[in-house]
């Protein structure tokens, strides 16, 4: 049995931790059930998201489930006040300890930094943020691909990267047959219509 816990707090941006959250509930559901996946923040009730999605956490720091999986998503709130707060950063550093794996999206990267498990690894982050993680030092920011595995440490680009990095983990958790059958059932085939480099 796997368990996900999905952190979440003021201005985490919604998909960051939305399109993982898919990911994981789907694999859990082909697994007839046998893995979890819970939000969890550091006080009970409901959490205003980035864009104004506003969430309930399933748990506190206080009363989760042991995690075999630590998400932690970007947002306003990652990349200037979560970061700052010593309760935030403490628990991702004592959870990411006892995790399995520790999965990382966009900006998630510099909370991560913030608390520790970042630090002296190869990691990826929002392309708009690179320049500015790579100064708070200790940390190798990769530019070139969507996401960076690390030891146990995954760490994702914005927001669609996110997905991809879960479905790598699925299928690094139990199997490549798993991993296809999870994107075929959510349908994730990216095709854009307009591409950032296209000429206008």
């Amino acid at each position: 049995m796997t368990t996900y816990g999905l952190l979440v707090f003021e201005d985490a941006e919604e998909l960051d931790f939305v399109g993982p959250w898919e990911v994981f509930t789907v694999s859990a559901r082909l697994r007839d059930g046998g893995d979890t996946a819970v939000l969890v923040c550091e006080h009970p009730g409901p959490v205003r998201c980035n864009k104004g999605l506003r969430v309930l956490p399933d748990h506190t720091f206080d009363d989760h489930p042991p995690l075999d999986v630590l998400h932690v998503p970007g947002g306003l709130g990652a990349r200037e006040t979560q970061l700052h707060n010593p309760v935030v950063t403490g628990w991702i550093a004592e959870t990411a300890e006892r995790a399995a794996w520790v999965h990382g999206v966009c900006t998630g990267t510099f909370l991560l930094h913030a608390a520790g498990p970042a630090r002296g690894r190869r990691v990826a982050t929002h392309w708009s943020q690179e320049d500015t993680l790579e100064a708070r030092g200790d940390v190798t920011v990769v530019r070139d691909a969507r996401y960076v595995v690390d030891g146990n440490l995954v760490t994702s680009q914005g927001v669609s990267a996110g997905i991809d990095s879960a479905l790598w983990l699925v299928g690094r958790l139990h199997g490549r047959d798993h991993a296809r059958a999870v994107r075929r059932c959510i349908q994730y085939d990216p095709a854009p219509p307009y591409l950032a480099d296209e000429p206008v």
